[in-house]
């Protein structure tokens, strides 16, 4: 599916755009390209857009000062990855978001979302829509974090997100879950 259509699918999840609505939404894009590897924010950078995944999976992700990586968020095609506190504080990133694949992405900017969201009231449905579910999900990460054992996270991770453990590398995942990469070797081998 090309870039266009899935955004377009995407959104008619939430709202319905006319075509020449979401025609217009869309020259506001632009598409960028990554090499597994590549870095797309680093933390500490300036940072006025927002991605949404078209081919490829990214992560986003914090190191603290003793250099331990913790996974926030892993972007398949159809999510969309930022830094949001810096996008809308205008501060600088706390936190890098890099390719696990090689990567194409749709970018948005800040001033075009502001633009659309200001012109098209259903865009701005969408993206507050959005904002609102990721920031729900956030919540029941967190909260299966501070509740549930390691055990129970892994085969929430597994149900949520099936094709993840295919993809990822278990480093990855295991920083996601907050564990060593032994721990989840026996958690998959249990």
């Amino acid at each position: 599916m090309d870039a266009k259509q899935l955004l377009k699918d995407h959104i008619t999840k939430t709202t319905r755009l006319t075509d020449e609505e979401f025609d217009d939404f869309f020259t506001l894009f632009t598409t960028e390209s990554y090499k597994k590897g590549a870095y797309i924010i680093k933390a500490g950078e300036s940072i006025n857009r927002e991605f949404f995944v078209v081919r490829g999976c990214i992560k986003t992700f914090y190191i603290n000062d003793n250099d331990k990586m913790f996974v926030l968020q892993f972007a398949m095609p159809g999510c969309w990855a930022s830094d949001y506190s810096a996008l809308y504080s205008g501060t600088k990133a706390t936190i890098s978001i890099g390719c696990i694949t090689d990567t194409e992405l749709l970018c948005l900017s800040n001033k075009h979302r502001e633009e659309a969201c200001k012109k098209y009231h259903r865009v701005e449905h969408f993206f507050r829509t959005q904002m609102t579910n990721e920031y729900v999900a956030s919540q029941k990460r967190l909260l299966s974090t501070m509740n549930n054992d390691v055990k129970y996270r892994y085969e929430e991770m597994k149900t949520l997100f099936p094709d993840l453990y295919n993809i990822v590398p278990k480093r990855l995942i295991a920083a996601y879950l907050g564990v060593s990469r032994e721990t989840l070797y026996r958690l998959h081998n249990s």
